[in-house]
């Protein structure tokens, strides 16, 4: 047995427990070793009053102070002129001995003099039947690997001792070992220091072994190895990627290493990557922090070289066989099944339960109302428009840049014409269909969200289906339907599945990921929900930081990718004055019979009514009605009661968001922040109805679900059926009003293909540099407006320019031009025209009413436009009178450097927060491992789990 054992004790005043605590019961642990140290040597770093008593008491031969950043290796570096003994015992305040820990370390350094590493098995601190640590190796990597962390100590490992290395806290090291290596490497970081003195230790031809007789008590303060806690993951993270490039380059054969330097920047982009598919985001800023550090420090690497050359004995593969192979890490990653009592995921049950046959019968149904539109290339009217003729043209009317409306409009587009580009793109041959396909669709769709959603509240197939169908009748989505606002359709359509992925955002970061882009979604739809969303996103970062404990930046970041996304819109309107336009229903500027703000009007929004036509009844009868409010009312009397139910906790957060649209949609009800010309037009009040109807529905199904005693299960498809019934006959006249012989009570029609008379359509078919100066004389004055391209677009509308309230320059000039062309002058305003890349000139049909003021403005500008000698007349169209530049006609003047770099880096920002949410969002077998341990739906059960 060694003559003499000096310890070496490294206390640091942090960590979640007092550090005098630990250090108290270590200290007591080492007095009552069977085979007492010999002398002890404490290192203190950092003050604190309690611990500088504690060690004076201790009796230790020395006492070395340092400051409170010092490492577990530098501090031991500072101990080691004061040795006097033959073995050294590394220790930290959190690591507390059995009574014969130090007699069995030594032992085994007696028996085996080739042994210079002897290694202690760590348990817990607080369970001493938890196994934390037994010895450490590494993969083919690199990277280390904990050989029986984790385990329950049942002597499954006790007959294991030839080990590659171990974690460093509470190994025995033979003095002269310890020198001749060099100690433990400070450039490490903190992390795998105990594999690395076994690995130099090895290659000098020597052992290493653990006793695991020999037992250690550790807490994890992050004194010595790797601190442990959620909130220190990023940390941990660092120093163990920083101890592994580290390594990789110290270990590597001389001329590897500079092809191994080269590599780590590219790697690190891999492996953020990897990170962000795997759902560890923590990961990334440590995995940079690591690489630029090792990077920059190329005299530490060559130091740890030295010691290694100075020692080495023998070749490395000496050491392969103690390595972990990949089969040994497939097998322990394939083992990691996790907690057997954890709570199995039920099955889905969509085929079985009948949810694929309710999509299927609402596309029969949907089939059946639109039939019409089966035959029509473009759908129009409403607040619909033709889409541009390819998808190329789409996306660029998506980007920031140059407006497809205005003289020389430059500036973000609205996060709408990007969703509208996402649907165009599913029809690349046809854009504007893919808006068709959609209406057909949209039915069967809602369907299909609203059964998903569903399985969030119920297990229950019944009442999924009725969830389902009553969020496909919801009498907002219909008029959104029957007016042709494609906004709130596609709005209506997302915020089921933002339902079901953000109610479990907080367990994992790939519904978090799904949730947050779609959030985004949906408020590019529908931006008047904004307000709504930062409620309900504060009321669920509190409930998730006071109850769950953990999930938060998950929670965060759901919001991420809408304020990266919304950011140029956000300063352009804020840069203007207008901060509520972006309250603004994106696309055509379109007020159609939207509930008023007076009580009848408050009324019908109160029963999920966003139009003065409930149901499209009144223009069925021929007269207002009264009673068809009524036939939500039992849909609303069941979410009033299922707070009265046993999951009273996951009803109030659905009355919470019901509440919460309700308040959205009377808050927009008769405000106004975008016009159509001169013509004020009101907020959609509909898009506050369907957030309020996702609670609405999900509470009623948790009243049919919670709140019927199993021995009284027959009420549950009663109650069920019923609403349904109530609610189908509240919406019949809406959901029949495309019908052939429904009359005039839909406002979709069969087109048209473009805004322009088709000579300028097909000039303007594959470029956006053609413009078209659009005149349209009207009782309030000339109405004049510049069209880019074939037409004027769906995604080419801008509630930037909607919401305007004053001229800018822009207007001035075009106003000018306008004034100078339809008046005797003569300048030669057509010249100007084609400076500006203006090719042709549209004097709008004349409307079927008019005066004799509009008239004589009309033939008087007309009659201006044919005397200019530049201007070819084309003729009459069915747009208008047409005429045709025949000069030289300069392209539309591209952005210049500045802008185009804003171009760029506004692509680049939300391209980025999208690829990063996408390779989150993306799921991996773990996270579906994951998934299957948690309950399908939310909140406290009867049983008594939770989601």
């Amino acid at each position: 047995m060694p003559d003499r054992v000096h310890a070496i004790l490294v206390v640091r005043p942090e960590g979640r427990t007092p550090a005098a605590n630990h250090l108290r019961r270590t200290l007591a642990a080492l007095a009552a070793q069977t085979r007492r140290v010999d002398a002890l040597t404490l290192v203190l770093c950092g003050p604190d009053a309690e611990l500088t008593r504690l060690a004076a008491e201790s009796g230790a031969e020395g006492v070395i102070t340092a400051s409170a950043g010092t490492s577990f290796a530098t501090a031991t570096a500072l101990a080691t002129p004061r040795l006097t003994g033959d073995t050294i015992w590394l220790l930290a305040q959190d690591t507390a001995p059995d009574p014969e820990a130090l007699e069995r370390l030594a032992g085994a350094l007696e028996l085996s003099p080739p042994l210079v590493v002897a290694a202690p098995k760590l348990v817990d601190w607080d369970d001493r039947d938890l196994i934390r640590s037994l010895g450490v190796s590494m993969n083919r990597y690199g990277g280390s690997v904990e050989l029986a962390a984790g385990e329950l100590d049942q002597g499954q490992r006790d007959r294991d001792s030839d080990v590659l290395g171990a974690d460093v806290r509470g190994l025995l090291v033979r003095r002269e070992a310890w020198v001749a290596l060099g100690g433990l490497d400070p450039a490490l970081g903190g992390a795998d220091e105990g594999l690395d003195l076994g690995v130099r230790a090895r290659l000098a031809a020597r052992l290493v072994a653990v006793v695991p007789s020999a037992r250690v008590a550790v807490a994890g303060d992050g004194v010595a190895a790797m601190a442990r806690g959620r909130r220190r993951a990023r940390r941990r993270a660092f120093a163990t990627r920083t101890a592994q490039l580290h390594r990789r380059l110290a270990y590597a054969p001389a001329p590897a290493v500079p092809l191994h330097w080269l590599s780590f920047l590219p790697l690190a982009v891999w492996r953020t990557f990897v990170h962000l598919v795997t759902k560890m985001p923590h990961r990334v800023l440590p995995e940079w922090g690591a690489t630029l550090l090792v990077m920059a420090r190329p005299t530490a690497v060559a130091r740890a070289r030295r010691r290694i050359r100075a020692q080495r004995n023998v070749g490395w593969s000496r050491i392969a066989p103690l390595r972990v192979s990949r089969a040994e890490m497939r097998g322990r990653w394939q083992g990691d099944v996790g907690d057997p009592d954890a709570p199995i995921r039920s099955e889905l049950r969509f085929f079985v339960g009948g949810g694929a046959w309710a999509v299927l019968g609402a596309l029969a149904v949907s089939v059946a109302v639109f039939a019409p539109l089966l035959a029509w290339p473009v759908l129009g009217g409403g607040a619909l428009a033709p889409l541009r003729a390819n998808v190329a043209q789409l996306w660029q009317d998506a980007a920031w840049g140059q407006r497809p409306l205005g003289l020389d409009a430059i500036g973000p587009a609205d996060p709408f014409s990007a969703i509208v580009a996402v649907v165009g793109t599913l029809s690349p041959g046809d854009p504007s269909r893919a808006f068709v396909v959609l209406w057909v669709l949209a039915l069967p769709l809602a369907v299909l969200g609203g059964w998903f959603a569903a399985t969030r509240v119920t297990e229950s197939s019944l009442l999924r289906i009725v969830a389902a169908t009553a969020w496909a009748l919801a009498p907002t989505f219909l008029a959104a339907l029957v007016e042709g606002r494609p906004a709130a359709v596609l709005a209506h359509l997302f915020l089921p599945w933002l339902f079901y992925t953000a109610a479990v955002a907080h367990r994992s970061w790939a519904p978090a990921a799904a949730a947050s882009i779609l959030l985004a979604a949906v408020l590019a739809c529908a931006p008047s929900l904004a307000p709504a969303a930062v409620v309900l996103w504060c009321a669920a970062l509190v409930v998730v930081a006071l109850v769950a404990g953990r999930g938060v930046a998950r929670v965060v970041w759901l919001v991420i990718p809408s304020i990266v996304i919304f950011a140029p819109l956000v300063w352009a309107q804020v840069r203007s004055g207008n901060a509520w336009g972006l309250l603004a229903d994106p696309g055509v500027p379109f007020a159609g019979a939207e509930a008023s703000a007076d009580p009848i009007g408050r009324a019908l929004l109160a029963a999920g009514f966003p139009t003065s036509d409930p149901g499209g009844w009144a223009s069925l009868l021929g007269h207002p009605v009264w009673w068809v409010g009524l036939l939500v009312a039992p849909l609303a009397v069941l979410a009033v009661l299922s707070v009265l139910t046993p999951r009273w906790i996951t009803a109030s957060g659905l009355i919470v968001i019901t509440a919460t649209g309700l308040a959205t949609a009377f808050a927009a009800v008769g405000i106004a922040v975008s016009f159509d010309d001169a013509v004020a037009v009101p907020l959609w009040a509909g898009s506050g109805l369907s957030l309020a109807w996702v609670g609405l529905v999900g509470a009623a199904v948790v009243a049919l679900d919670a709140g019927i005693p199993h021995r009284a299960r027959v009420l549950r498809p009663i109650g069920g059926i019923a609403a349904l019934l109530a609610l189908a006959v509240a919406v019949a006249p809406a959901l029949t009003a495309q019908l052939a012989d429904a009359g005039d009570r839909s406002v979709l029609t069969n087109g048209p293909v473009s805004t322009l008379p088709a000579f300028v359509a097909a000039e303007g078919r594959g470029s956006l540099s053609i413009g078209t100066l659009v005149l349209d004389p009207r009782e309030d004055g000339l109405h004049v407006e510049v069209v880019w391209g074939g037409s004027e677009t769906l995604s080419g509308q801008s509630t930037l320019r909607a919401t305007r309230t004053s001229a800018d320059e822009q207007d001035r000039q075009l106003a000018a031009l306008a004034a100078d062309l339809v008046s005797p002058s003569t300048d030669d305003v057509v010249s100007r025209l084609a400076e500006r890349g203006i090719g042709f000139v549209l004097l709008a049909s004349a409307p079927s009413a008019q005066n004799d003021v509009v008239l004589g403005d009309r033939l008087g500008a007309a009659s201006s436009l044919d005397q200019r000698d530049l201007l070819d007349p084309v003729g009459e169209t069915s747009r208008g009178d047409l005429w045709r530049v025949n000069t030289d006609v300069a392209p539309r003047p591209p952005l210049d450097d500045h802008r185009a770099g804003v171009q760029r880096l506004v692509a680049l920002g939300s391209l980025g927060v999208l690829v990063v949410a996408l390779l989150l969002a993306v799921p991996t077998a773990a996270s579906r491992r994951i998934a299957r341990r948690t309950p399908r739906i939310v909140g406290p059960t009867p049983g008594g789990s939770h989601g």
